[in-house]
């Protein structure tokens, strides 16, 4: 409620984690090198986002900009978001703020990783995308999900992988079967 009731304070709350975000950055970047950085943020559900991109442009924006500008700065080349849910309607704005890399494009919510190649091109980096729901039909239901997936992975800039975590009611056996379906089709470490 605090959006309506006092939209100030959270500004001026957004703004103190902006800077906060910085300065701890700054040490740590002083000291370690990191390769990429992950921001959480879980503020989507099924249909879309739990604040609008009018609300995220004004309060959050600002603060991506800064930090991922530190982080630009100081030679971390990519920044990613771990978000739940659809997160179409912020992905654009993510981007402005700086961020390139997405993850988990959760499939029961509408997100696709082809469609997204398509909407984006290689400027967007992408990680998840394969529906876990796949992985409890089975191994038929696995290969079509693979395939779905393989011209995207093909390009590059995508990893595929569960789109969250696994459920329990994927039998092992079909974790297995995908795990070495996604090995013989793009090869590497299971």
């Amino acid at each position: 409620y605090l959006l309506y009731d006092d939209p100030r304070l959270v500004g001026e709350m957004m703004e103190y984690l902006g800077d906060f975000f910085v300065e701890v950055l700054r040490r740590a970047l002083q000291e370690v090198r990191i390769d990429f950085a992950m921001f959480w943020e879980d503020m989507c559900y099924k249909t879309g986002p739990l604040l609008s991109p009018a609300m995220f442009r004004t309060y959050m924006l600002p603060q991506y900009r800064k930090v991922t500008r530190c982080l630009a700065d100081n030679g971390v080349e990519l920044s990613w978001v771990d978000c739940d849910g659809n997160i179409e309607a912020l992905l654009p704005l993510w981007v402005e703020g700086g961020v390139q890399g997405f993850y988990p494009l959760e499939v029961a919510a509408g997100m696709d990783p082809v469609k997204l190649r398509r909407q984006y091109g290689r400027s967007i980096v992408m990680w998840g995308g394969v529906d876990k729901r796949a992985l409890a039909e089975g191994p038929a239901a696995i290969d079509r999900e693979l395939a779905r997936l393989a011209p995207v992975a093909a390009e590059g800039g995508f990893i595929p992988l569960v789109d969250h975590g696994v459920p329990d009611d994927v039998p092992y056996a079909h974790y297995l079967y995908y795990l070495e379906q996604r090995k013989r089709l793009w090869g590497g470490p299971t």
